[in-house]
């Protein structure tokens, strides 16, 4: 029985849906001449596509600082397995300078286990219970939040970043998308 063909081709920008080969080809230019294979399959459905390039743009200008940003990320990637965003996450962390240490803990993706920064771990937390609860959260996890030097603002920004990723992790699950060959050290 001959098998069914993938429904999540690794597109082109000549062969994507034309809403998508913009974004397709600015992806290309700012990876250095190379299309991410997971770009290349969400190109399928250019509305998620180009929502989530503008929602990870809109994260990354956010005043939650690098690696704060960093640890919300990968405490998605991990939370929903997607092998694409741990790998290229580690790849930034370690572009990034950050501590072995925290990077080890964020892949492990234990919450049972802190973070070596208790700022770090602070958002870490608050993150898995804006998803544990729906976003209502308790008023005393708030405050522990913000006693950590974080903001209201901050905390926004958390939900934001947790709408992103959960953008791309389970369209990347979904999709099937491969770690590509660059990457292929950090995952």
């Amino acid at each position: 029985m001959p098998t069914a063909p993938c429904p999540f081709p690794e597109h082109t920008p000549d062969s994507a849906p034309p809403a998508a080969r913009g974004a397709m080809e600015r992806v290309t230019k700012a990876q250095g001449g190379q299309l991410p294979s997971a770009v290349a399959r969400l190109a399928t459905s250019p509305e998620l596509l180009n929502g989530f390039l503008q929602a990870s743009a809109a994260f990354e200008s956010s005043t939650l600082d690098p690696l704060a940003r960093e640890v919300v990320v990968m405490t998605m990637a991990t939370r929903h397995a997607c092998r694409v965003c741990v790998a290229m996450h580690t790849a930034r962390l370690t572009g990034m300078h950050a501590d072995p240490e925290l990077v080890a803990a964020l892949r492990a993706g234990d919450p049972h286990t802190a973070l070596p920064d208790e700022r770090l771990e602070g958002v870490r937390r608050f993150t898995l219970a804006v998803i544990a609860c729906g976003g209502a959260v308790a008023e005393d996890t708030l405050q522990d939040f913000l006693a950590l030097g974080h903001t209201p603002r901050n905390a926004l920004e958390v939900v934001l970043g947790i709408g992103t990723y959960t953008l791309s992790t389970l369209a990347n699950r979904m999709t099937g998308a491969p770690v590509d060959g660059r990457l292929a050290a950090f995952a």
